[in-house]
């Protein structure tokens, strides 16, 4: 792949996880994305080049802020299309979706044309691939003064092109605990949130009169943001949060895991109190929870108000 983003899915960042015996069940998962009363980018048009997930999950947010999203793909498509279809189709949802060989004349005229009445252009292809076919930034503003573009890299400068993957990322920063896979791909979905935040802030700049610009997203540096509580301590095995305190863990119940977070001397307290007890370590804990099914413990937890989970994973 061109771009620096991996559609490949995968385990969550700390092994231990994929210990949960429980499937996921649908019910927890929000059927149709978030929704936004007002759309503050209604009438702003938007060209994205980009496949695989962090720029097309930015295409989407876009989209649902009330933005116009002309997604642009391969002849051979969007990966994500064979790996998940329903990823595919909530990401594109509301959005048109055009197949152009960028390499052909026809085709190149036509997303010039689209560029001519576009306000943004989202990519996620490495910048060597894009002055390859002219749409390297000089190019692209002199051409479409008007458009800006955000531009989702690997790496930044002088890395940008660079080959790496979500996995790669995430494993230079710590956040890998081998064998397991990560269960999310966080450097990709980090990555689309600045690529948002970098397109509402070029648009605004443009809307109070600045000449438009272009943003450098690097997944790689996204991902910095999540590693912090593990840079500093907080996480990481036996740490504060990594197994340290007996309130913020996970412990086997008679069948499946629960995740217990009871962090704050309140819920700690209220912990205790439920369980008729006036201290406890993780080995008085493992007993205890040992007793009981996972989704009993959850439910029982959640008419004390306490912080408590089933681990849904797959076996």
């Amino acid at each position: 792949m061109e771009n620096g983003t991996d559609a490949r899915f995968f385990q969550g960042p700390r092994a231990v996880l994929r210990w949960g015996q429980e499937r996921i069940n649908p019910a927890h998962i929000p059927e149709k994305p978030m929704e936004i009363p007002n759309q503050p980018l209604q009438g702003i048009q938007v060209v994205s080049l980009a496949v695989n997930i962090p720029g097309p999950v930015a295409a989407a947010q876009l989209t649902r802020l009330g933005a116009q999203v002309t997604k642009v793909e391969p002849p051979g498509g969007d990966p994500v299309a064979a790996f998940s279809p329903s990823l595919y189709a909530q990401l594109t949802q509301g959005q048109t979706v055009r197949t152009l060989d960028l390499k052909d004349p026809g085709s190149r005229q036509a997303l010039d044309q689209l560029l001519a009445e576009s306000d943004l252009l989202l990519t996620a292809t490495r910048p060597a691939a894009l002055a390859r076919l002219g749409l390297d930034w000089p190019q692209l503003h002199r051409r479409f003064p008007q458009l800006c573009h955000v531009a989702i890299v690997g790496y930044p400068p002088p890395r940008e092109n660079e080959a790496g993957h979500d996995l790669t990322y995430v494993a230079d920063l710590g956040l890998v605990s081998p064998p397991a896979l990560p269960r999310t791909l966080l450097a990709d979905l980090a990555g689309a949130s600045q690529a948002v935040s970098a397109a509402l802030a070029l648009l605004l700049a443009r809307a109070r009169g600045q000449e438009a610009s272009r943003a450098l997203v690097a997944l790689s540096q996204a991902a910095e943001t999540f590693a912090l509580p593990l840079v500093h301590g907080l996480t990481g095995p036996g740490a504060v949060l990594g197994g340290g305190l007996p309130g913020y863990n996970l412990y086997r119940a008679e069948t499946g895991w629960v995740a217990l977070a009871a962090l704050e001397p309140h819920f700690w307290q209220r912990l205790l109190d439920a369980l008729g007890l006036a201290s406890a370590d993780a080995a008085d804990l493992a007993r205890i929870f040992a007793t009981r099914p996972a989704q009993e413990w959850e439910a029982w937890a959640r008419e004390r108000d306490i912080p408590l989970a089933a681990v849904r994973a797959e076996k």
